[in-house]
């Protein structure tokens, strides 16, 4: 079963075009969503620590994030959520990750004009597509290496 999440945050990487084996484009990149309470003894607000994720996207929605995103702004992500343990040169830890259906701006902070993208040829139109793009059958996971940005160590 998959969880759907939907989280907002700040973009502590920059989503940059990578390929999979077979060609189709991806894309990944750390998202700090903020965590807030408010302290009922003297009614002001505290930071505490972030949360961390590993926001994934595939074939035109990662093209798409590259275009339109950098590193800083505020975004919506939603996606299905995978939660994964990772062991490399000694060190372990888990990983937190999104594949993303859907991103875009927060407009609580700002604002932004949409252009509709030109379909791909022999691509099926947006009606009735049901599901996002999945990853392609030929990608996996690379394995998380510690101090690389993704190993929940924050990337500045």
């Amino acid at each position: 079963m998959t969880d759907t999440i939907t989280i907002t945050g700040n973009l502590a990487t920059a989503p940059t075009e990578q390929q999979t084996g077979s060609g189709d484009p991806y894309t990944r990149f750390r998202l700090a969503s903020p965590n807030r309470r408010r302290d009922a003894r003297t009614g002001e607000w505290v930071d505490l620590d972030p949360n961390w994720y590993t926001v994934l996207a595939f074939r035109s929605l990662a093209s798409h994030a590259v275009a339109s995103l950098e590193k800083g702004q505020r975004v919506i992500v939603t996606g299905a959520l995978k939660v994964r343990r990772w062991e490399r040169e000694g060190k372990t830890g888990t990983e937190v990750e999104v594949v993303a259906d859907a991103l875009g701006a927060d407009l609580r902070f700002g604002t932004t004009r949409f252009s509709r993208a030109a379909p791909a040829a022999g691509a099926a139109s947006a009606e009735g597509q049901g599901a996002a793009e999945a990853p392609p059958a030929d990608w996996e996971a690379a394995p998380v290496a510690a101090g690389d940005g993704y190993a929940g160590e924050t990337p500045f």
